[in-house]
């Protein structure tokens, strides 16, 4: 059974190899879908579906849902567009595709600053 208590990882925290499981699950079944219904429809069907059950999960866990519903739901968007913005940096690299300009650039420059500043801090 899983642990329903444990936080949700931050967007930054390296994820656990069980995590990339369930996300290759659901995309398993989202393309059998999408063979099935289309793309678009699956996609919106997909989408749907995930905001059913993170309001159902929300309203689960959260002991004050009236007066937290306008962080969760910036919180929520924020997290999706960033995950977005990330899956069309990296599958736009992988197809040779031009996405555009990535909202995320800062924040792959810094994080490639910190890993250089720690191979540098390190003895040879």
């Amino acid at each position: 059974m899983a642990d329903d208590t444990q936080a949700p990882p931050s967007i930054d925290a390296p994820l656990d190899p069980q995590f990339f499981d369930v996300v290759n699950k659901f995309v398993q079944l989202a393309n059998r879908q999408g063979g099935i219904h289309g793309s678009k429809r699956t996609s919106f069907a997909a989408l749907y579906g995930v905001a059913r059950y993170n309001a159902h999960v929300y309203l689960t866990v959260e002991p004050s849902p009236a007066e937290s519903r306008e962080g969760f739901l910036d919180y929520m968007t924020g997290l999706y567009r960033r995950m977005l913005n990330e899956h069309l940096d990296i599958l736009g690299a992988e197809r040779g595709v031009d996405v555009g300009a990535s909202e995320l650039a800062a924040a792959y420059a810094a994080a490639q600053q910190a890993e250089q500043a720690s191979r540098d801090s390190q003895p040879e």
